[in-house]
């Protein structure tokens, strides 16, 4: 079977959700699937010396204009949140605690946190916000705050981050590898599209 599509991004990124909303189909399309890798980009920036697009002179307001056209041009839905960024802590280790516990749950959450960030403009970084998403998903409210506290968890995710960041040069959301080919940027999923149907070039 090929290998999943391996997926890097940060609840904080608008580009990370734009791509969220359409990696799936085009991993279908082509037999493949989703290996869903959330990070850190603050343990990013601080690497690669860069921040948030929106706090760049002249590229700021660009860069919030080109959010939403993006959301658009794929018809989805979005709303720039009144707070930008968020701390993600609790809801990228939401998801390593549900891969691990219940896998089946692990994208639906990560679709449903993005929304209520990206669409709704709710606290994504309040451990009782995201415990509140995953409630609404049928996952055991108490359990989910148990599990985002665990220590296991918490060390996945500063695994993830570290390795994305050492060994594999990941510097931003969304990032995405095709069997060991990198490509950055949600504006690169017709690309990798393209990339799958010609087996490179």
């Amino acid at each position: 079977m090929p290998a999943p599509l391996e997926f890097y991004f940060d609840f904080s990124s608008p580009y990370g959700y734009i791509a969220a909303e359409r990696i799936d189909r085009i991993a279908i399309k082509h037999g493949r699937s989703v290996d869903w890798r959330p990070m850190l980009l603050g343990a990013v920036f601080k690497v690669a010396g860069s921040k948030p697009l929106t706090e760049y002179p002249l590229k700021g307001k660009y860069s919030t204009h080109d959010f939403n056209r993006s959301a658009r041009e794929h018809g989805i839905a979005f709303n720039m949140p009144a707070t930008f960024p968020l701390p993600t802590q609790g809801a990228a280790r939401g998801v390593y605690w549900l891969k691990k516990l219940l896998p089946e749950k692990a994208v639906p959450f990560i679709k449903a946190v993005y929304a209520a960030y990206f669409v709704e403009g709710r606290d994504i970084s309040s451990p009782d916000m995201i415990a509140d998403i995953a409630a609404g998903l049928g996952i055991d409210r108490k359990a989910f705050l148990e599990g985002i506290e665990n220590p296991e968890i918490k060390a996945k995710l500063r695994e993830v981050t570290e390795d994305a960041i050492h060994n594999r040069s990941v510097f931003g959301s969304p990032f995405v590898f095709v069997d060991g080919e990198p490509f950055w940027g949600a504006d690169r999923l017709d690309q990798i599209d393209r990339w799958l149907q010609r087996g490179g070039w």
